[in-house]
C-alpha cells in the first residue's frame, strides 16, 4: 500500500482556503446577529449592564480627576511656588548674636533677587506682638507683621475692602496697616467701616487702609493668624530696633523650579553668613506631591470598584450565554452533523459575548462621555476628560466578554453532536 503522498497547495488552493476561512468568519458573525435579532430584549438587558459597568469607570475616573484636581488647586493656593527661609542656629557665640549678625536680613533678600533670575517676587516677614484695644476695655494680644508689597502676591491674600499698601508706602514709611477681616469685624463691625479708622501700636496711630483674608484655609501652614495685622516692614523696624528678619519668602516663576531654587537660596544666604550657621528653606511642593499620589491612590480605588460593575455585568454575560447554549442544542447538533468544527462553534458563541460586552462598552463610553461634556458645554465647569479613561473602559469590556463568554462558548464546542439531535 503506497503511502500518501502530500503535494504543495497550488494558488488556486491556498486561495480557496483563504476564501474558506474569509467565509467562515463572516458565517460566524452573521450568524451571532442572526441570534441578536431573534432575542433583542435578551439582548439589550445583558448589554445593559455593560453599559453602566463601562460609564462608571469613565465617570469615577473623571471625578477621581476633578476631585485631584480641585486638592491640588487648593493647595497651589498656599503658595506652591514659595520657598520660605529661616535662621535655625549656629553661627556667632552668644555675646556676638547681640549683633545679630547670623540672622537673616533684608540684605540677603536682595543678595538672592540679584543672584537667582527664577524670583519673581519676594518679601521678609518680622513678627512683634501688641495688645491691641478693642474699646470697652477689651485688650488682646494681636500679632503685627511687618512685609514688604509683594507679601500679598506671594501668599495668593485677597484684599476684601481698601487696598494693600504699595512701595510708595513702604519707601515713605507710612503709618498704614491691613487687618485680617476677623480684626475688622471685631473692632469696627465689619471690614468696609474699618477703612480710614486709627488704632494704636506701641502708642503710635496706624491708619487702616484695606482688609484681607486668606484665600484658602491653610490649616496653620502659614504665620497669620486669625487677627493679624499687616504693615510695611519699613516701619515695623522702628519698634524692634534691629535688622533681622523671622523669615524670608521667595516667590518663584515655575513650581518645578523650586527644589533647585531652595537649595540655591540657601547656598547663596550661606556664603553671606558664618561657615557654621544654619538655614532651613521650606517649600510645600512635597505637601503637593503626596496630595496628588493620594489623590490617585483614590482614583485607582474607585475605579476598582467601578470594575466590580463591570464583573456584574460579565457575570451577566456567561449566565445568558449558557442559557442560550441549553436553547439552542438542536442547533448545535444540526450544525455539528453538516461539518462545523468544534473551534467554529466556539468562535461562533464567543462572537456572540465578545459583541455583547463591546456593544454595551462602545454605548457605555458614549454614555460616560457624554455627562463630563455636558457639563463644560452647559457650565463654567472645566472637568478634566482623561482618553486613558476610554480605553480602559473598552479594553475591559472586551476582556469581560472573552472571559465570561469562553466557558459557555467552550460547552457549547464539547457537546456530542448525536445526544444534541437527540435533545427536546
Amino acid at each position: 500500500m503506497n503511502p500518501t503522498v502530500h503535494r504543495p497547495h497550488t494558488s488556486f488552493e491556498q486561495t480557496l482556503l483563504s476564501a474558506r476561512r474569509t467565509m467562515l468568519l463572516s458565517e460566524i458573525l452573521k450568524l451571532a446577529m442572526d441570534s441578536f435579532r431573534a432575542s433583542k430584549t435578551r439582548f439589550a438587558l445583558t448589554a445593559l449592564g455593560m453599559v453602566i459597568g463601562t460609564a462608571s469607570v469613565i465617570l469615577v475616573v473623571t471625578i477621581g480627576m476633578t476631585g485631584r484636581q480641585y486638592v491640588l488647586q487648593l493647595i497651589q493656593k498656599f503658595g506652591t511656588n514659595s520657598v520660605e527661609v529661616e535662621y535655625v542656629g549656629g553661627g556667632a557665640t552668644n555675646a556676638e548674636r547681640v549683633r545679630y549678625s547670623d540672622y537673616l536680613t533684608r540684605e540677603d533678600e536682595k543678595a538672592v533677587d540679584a543672584q537667582l533670575p527664577g524670583v519673581m517676587y519676594s518679601s521678609p516677614v518680622m513678627d512683634m506682638h501688641d495688645r491691641i484695644s478693642f474699646g470697652s476695655g477689651v485688650v488682646k494680644d494681636t500679632l503685627v507683621l511687618g512685609v514688604s508689597p509683594e507679601y500679598l502676591l506671594i501668599h495668593n491674600l485677597i484684599v476684601t475692602a481698601g487696598r494693600f499698601f504699595d512701595d510708595t508706602d513702604d519707601a515713605t514709611h507710612q503709618k498704614c496697616a491691613v487687618v485680617s477681616e476677623l480684626f475688622a469685624r471685631e473692632r469696627y463691625g465689619n471690614a468696609d467701616a474699618s477703612i480710614g479708622r486709627t488704632f494704636e501700636i506701641s502708642g503710635i496711630p496706624f491708619t487702616v487702609i484695606g482688609v484681607f483674608k486668606m484665600s484658602v484655609n491653610d490649616f496653620g501652614q502659614s504665620e497669620i493668624a486669625d487677627q493679624t495685622i499687616l504693615i510695611p516692614y519699613s516701619v515695623v523696624r522702628y519698634f524692634t530696633g534691629t535688622e533681622r528678619v523671622n523669615q524670608i519668602y521667595f516667590s518663584m516663576r515655575n513650581m518645578d523650579e523650586v527644589p533647585d531654587a531652595a537649595k540655591e537660596i540657601v547656598r547663596i544666604i550661606q556664603a553671606r553668613h558664618r561657615g557654621n550657621s544654619v538655614y532651613k528653606a521650606q517649600t510645600l511642593k512635597e505637601l503637593l506631591d503626596v496630595a496628588n499620589q493620594s489623590a490617585l491612590a483614590l482614583t485607582a480605588v474607585l475605579v476598582l470598584v467601578a470594575a466590580v460593575t463591570l464583573a456584574v455585568g460579565g457575570v451577566g454575560i456567561m449566565n445568558i450565554m449558557l442559557a442560550n447554549v441549553r436553547s439552542r442544542i438542536r442547533e448545535i447538533g444540526i450544525r455539528k452533523a453538516l461539518g462545523a468544527t468544534n473551534r467554529e462553534i466556539k468562535l461562533q458563541f464567543l462572537a456572540e459575548a465578545l459583541i455583547i460586552s463591546f456593544t454595551g462598552g462602545v454605548v457605555g463610553t458614549l454614555v460616560g462621555m457624554a455627562v463630563p461634556l455636558s457639563i463644560r458645554f452647559f457650565t463654567d465647569y472645566d472637568l478634566p476628560i482623561s482618553p486613558w479613561s476610554v480605553i480602559i473602559a473598552l479594553t475591559a469590556a472586551v476582556a469581560v466578554g472573552v472571559i465570561f463568554g469562553t466557558v459557555p462558548a467552550t460547552r457549547a464546542a464539547q457537546m456530542d453532536p448525536v445526544d444534541a439531535l437527540k435533545y427536546e
